[in-house]
């Protein structure tokens, strides 16, 4: 096998075979089980064997995903947070409380590098009634005692963004439009924006605006990851223009005035867009053990249910897609959050139990990809 894989060219999409990622005709859940790929993306070489893991099962909706300690902590949309510890899942905190409509809930995870801290993103009801978003701190050496840093960010039941990184001792956080076009625009909303805040939930000293947004003109932005020093997003669109984003300091990404690519010189281009819309819901680097993938940029689709890969040929700021492909296409159904390991192996949760997925035995579920 060439384990040096090359990718299908932009636009080809490579579903990978063989998989028995959906559940057996008895209906009973594959908890625990390992199941191999090998497929062939159209340029004649090989796939890597790829096994998938079954880490857990069950779960209702999981979406924030982050380890801690070697443990792997996860939010569920409902509002549980729960740990992943030697093969078992364990209640961490049992009744956060969200405000779990439509897209809303107990959305990112992330952890403070140093102190005993974790963040999560919240869909709340405020006080004057409708719904919002909040920016949440809890201490760990606590009982995870929950301190809201930023609050009445605009929610609704769809479009709340969700996504949480620590990178280089600042906070991010993906808000969606909360269905309200316009907001994209305006930089004195928080919503269609994405933020940048200290650890202890203040505006960046470095923000362009200041205020908490480092970004704005989006939609619906549910990946965040770091990629050579610069930070990637990948957004929804309506029903053409999926995004895969470079953030800048300050960059306006265009909606609702365009979607995808224009020659508008006052918004920033996308690296690239999808056209009909796949969903992507996360973003990750892939530095695992797997040779063919090193490098590569991986996130989960929903409406596509499958996951994508992406091989870019520049860096930082400038990359440019060399090729992409589609992996597991409909083995799993929606996948939403995608993120690497402690040891590098690339994760995935399942989106199933959303209200608009098609649930199988076993979901919702945790996989890992690991050399065959």
């Amino acid at each position: 096998m060439n384990r040096r894989r090359y990718l299908a060219t932009l636009g080809a999409a490579a579903a990978v075979a063989g998989c028995a990622g959906r559940p057996r005709s008895d209906g009973t859940a594959q908890t625990g089980a390992a199941t191999t790929a090998d497929g062939d993306d159209g340029t004649g070489d090989s796939a890597p064997d790829v096994a998938v893991e079954t880490l857990a099962t069950d779960l209702e909706v999981p979406w924030g995903a982050a380890y801690r300690e070697g443990n792997l902590y996860l939010t569920e949309r409902s509002g549980r947070i729960v740990r992943l510890a030697d093969g078992e899942v364990e209640p961490v905190v049992a009744d956060v409380p969200v405000k779990a409509v439509g897209e809303g809930g107990l959305l990112g995870l992330a952890f403070h590098p140093d102190e005993p801290y974790a963040y999560t993103h919240q869909t709340y009801d405020p006080a004057d009634g409708g719904t919002a978003n909040r920016l949440v701190r809890h201490d760990l050496t606590d009982d995870w005692a929950a301190d809201p840093l930023i609050e009445g960010v605009p929610g609704a039941h769809i479009h709340d963004g969700g996504r949480l990184l620590v990178h280089d001792d600042a906070l991010y956080m993906t808000c969606g439009d909360a269905a309200s076009e316009e907001r994209g625009q305006n930089p004195n909303v928080l919503a269609g924006s994405v933020l940048r805040v200290t650890l202890d939930g203040d505006p960046h000293p470095d923000n362009p605006l200041d205020s908490p947004m480092f970004s704005y003109g989006h939609r619906n932005p549910q990946g965040l990851v770091v990629r050579d020093g610069a930070v990637y997003s990948t957004e929804h669109g309506p029903r053409v223009g999926d995004e895969i984003n470079v953030l800048t300091a300050g960059g306006n990404y265009g909606w609702p005035e365009v979607t995808g690519p224009s020659d508008d010189d006052r918004f920033t281009d996308p690296v690239t867009s999808y056209s009909p819309t796949i969903a992507p819901a996360s973003a990750a680097v892939y530095d695992g053990p797997i040779e063919a993938w090193q490098g590569d940029f991986f996130f989960g689709t929903l409406a596509g249910e499958h996951l994508h890969r992406v091989r870019f040929d520049g860096g930082g700021t400038d990359p440019g897609v060399a090729a992409e492909e589609r992996l597991f296409s409909g083995e799993f159904g929606r996948i939403r959050t995608v993120f690497t390991g402690p040891d590098g192996h690339l994760h995935a949760v399942t989106s199933n139990r959303d209200g608009r997925g098609s649930p199988a035995a076993p979901d919702d579920r945790v996989l890992r990809f690991v050399p065959a």
